[in-house]
């Protein structure tokens, strides 16, 4: 029996917009079952109007904390201590922080140094420094442009590639050459795992591509086999540079 991931989803309402609620939640429910959700801010300010009105439908505790001094951010205090309590109780497996803050990244420092997975969710604006501390950061705009498209596809294609800089190539080569067997071939999961260890915010969606293999097999620079495995369907995806 697989043993189910429970995450405590931690947002920074001051930080957050509302308007990637939907494409959040279902991002984080590929990773584990959100079983605490909670969002920090002032209630009385006007600017968390928009997030009153979808918290109810995805089952999301508003927490209320006044800004009681100017220029000092509450909410940021509020998280941290509400994260430190959740896990000393040893109810969760991992964490979601979902900010652009850079506040978070001794938070998330100290979770992963407590054995548990952290999971960042933020604006590309994010600074570096919170998007290395977490094992894996997801930028909101990619999801949204998941949910929204992107226009015509070949046209996409085209723009997606050349994000793909030399910088990024090199980035994947060593990377294939790090996992490979002796011939060369490094079985694709293996790349992806080493792939977000060495970079976060590393994501095949940061290029227009769903999954990782699509990425590999647009590129001229890699080759692809796909192997049957026995008594089942499913195919092993190998990459090898060329």
């Amino acid at each position: 029996m697989i043993k189910e991931i429970k995450l405590a989803v931690l947002i920074d309402g001051d930080n957050i917009p509302a308007k990637y609620i939907k494409e959040m939640m279902q991002e984080i429910a590929k990773y584990g079952t959100p079983t605490i959700k909670r969002i920090y801010g002032d209630w009385t300010k006007p600017h968390l109007g928009k997030w009153k009105e979808v918290l109810l439908e995805n089952a999301i505790n508003p927490i209320q904390q006044y800004a009681y001094t100017t220029g000092k951010n509450a909410t940021d205090s509020a998280m941290i201590i509400d994260a430190m309590d959740i896990l000393y109780s040893n109810k969760v497996d991992g964490f979601c922080l979902v900010s652009s803050d850079s506040d978070f990244t001794k938070l998330a420092t100290r979770l992963r140094e407590s054995g548990l997975r952290v999971i960042g969710i933020g604006e590309k604006k994010t600074p570096d420094p919170f998007i290395v501390a977490c094992d894996k950061f997801i930028y909101l705009e990619i999801l949204a442009s998941d949910e929204e498209g992107d226009g015509p596809k070949e046209k996409t294609k085209k723009a997606n590639l050349d994000k793909v800089t030399p910088k990024v190539i090199q980035f994947l080569k060593t990377s294939v050459s790090d996992v490979a067997d002796e011939d060369g071939w490094a079985f694709l999961g293996d790349v992806g795992s080493l792939l977000l260890k060495k970079q976060a915010n590393f994501d095949s969606r940061n290029f227009g591509f769903e999954k990782l293999t699509p990425l590999f097999e647009s590129l001229p620079q890699f080759e692809i086999e796909k192997r049957d495995q026995s008594n089942t369907k499913f195919k092993l995806i190998y990459v090898r540079n060329k």
